[in-house]
């Protein structure tokens, strides 16, 4: 039978889902952590048969750890909604507090499209849960409660501290400052269309909020026509006035014949940083298709960085995406401040 000769079945519409997973398909993958806390009251007699170790089914704290652990990478089955994530690292705290109560503290970890936080506050109700099981024997009278999400960091919200108050060993974790607080920053735009008021730009000024919500001292911004010559100059003059730790231009950066931004830089810059180029288009393809097309790159004038960034508000947003969490470390780099082991990666 041909293809034409074929019967179409037309199947009868269905109602939309009343639930839906979320699609996170074209979301980057980050560095995910949450924080989580919870308390059981098991009683001061019970508390101290904890301590001791000394209750039938065994070393209760040891337990609820293992027992939180899974209780983290079991989430997905346990609640319909959640991904399935590749956890990097699970760790459980059950701290005895007189008189009468255990604290259990879950973090997880991961490098993934969405959060953790559900894992972290299942890992926390599970290793709860456990410690019930070991003390009901000898204290039925138990109560869970505050089970509260403490911190969670990633993807575009960033950092996000409860409002109720967190322990201070957390707090501490913290920066108290912004990643870019004191960085002398210049901003540049090339649009023609802008540059002779046909369209207001956008981008340029949404660098200065990005920027400045992160503590940078933006000492310059401008709008430019697309001519290379014009771009070289001002990138001269602006280092030569100002000595600007960064500046961040936007636009020109794409394949097109007015766009000219990365010959513009690489002709007045001492040395071109091609991993920037490489990483923004491999990250901004979790967003875009034609991300590799773009020619984003960056470079050395002097002891300024400079990269150059497409021109589009929203490309503008998610390449600061990529880029502001390292920022500060890369600057105190270029600076010949050392390099942190800590933050792992190579010279």
């Amino acid at each position: 039978m041909s293809a034409q000769d074929q019967k179409i079945v037309d199947f009868p519409p269905v109602e939309e889902a009343q639930f839906r997973m979320i699609d996170v398909g074209r979301k980057r993958v980050t560095r995910r952590r949450a924080v989580a806390e919870g308390v059981i009251t098991v009683g001061p007699v019970a508390l101290q048969k904890i301590k001791d170790k000394s209750l039938p089914k065994g070393d209760v704290l040891a337990l609820a750890e293992v027992a939180g652990i899974m209780g983290a990478k079991n989430t997905p089955n346990l609640l319909p909604m959640c991904h399935t994530l590749p956890l990097d690292q699970v760790s459980i705290h059950c701290v005895p507090e007189a008189p009468d109560c255990v604290r259990v503290y879950a973090q997880v970890t991961a490098h993934a499209k969405t959060g953790v936080e559900m894992e972290a506050v299942s890992a926390v109700q599970a290793a709860l849960a456990t410690i019930w099981d070991l003390v009901k024997g000898t204290e039925p009278n138990l109560t869970i409660g505050n089970v509260r999400l403490l911190i969670k960091e990633g993807g575009k919200s960033g950092l996000w501290v409860n409002p109720d108050g967190i322990p201070g060993w957390l707090a501490a974790q913290i920066p108290a400052q912004g990643p870019m607080d004191g960085v002398t920053t210049a901003i540049v735009v090339m649009s023609d269309r802008a540059a002779t008021g046909v369209y207001e730009d956008k981008s340029g000024t949404l660098l200065v909020d990005l920027l400045k919500a992160d503590g940078a001292d933006v000492v310059d911004y401008c709008v430019i026509p697309d001519d290379a010559d014009r771009i070289s100059d001002t990138l001269r003059t602006i280092c030569g006035k100002d000595h600007p730790k960064l500046v961040i231009m936007s636009g020109g950066t794409g394949p097109g014949p007015r766009d000219v931004t990365p010959e513009a830089m690489e002709a007045v810059c001492d040395r071109i940083l091609t991993g920037f180029g490489e990483m923004l288009r491999r990250e901004s393809a979790a967003y875009t298709d034609t991300a590799w097309l773009s020619r984003m790159s960056a470079g050395m004038l002097g002891e300024t960085l400079v990269i150059a960034l497409p021109g589009s508000p929203k490309a503008v947003r998610e390449c600061w995406e990529v880029l502001s969490p390292f920022m500060a470390r890369a600057l105190k780099m270029i600076a010949g401040q050392g390099f942190d082991k800590t933050a792992g990666g190579q010279k």
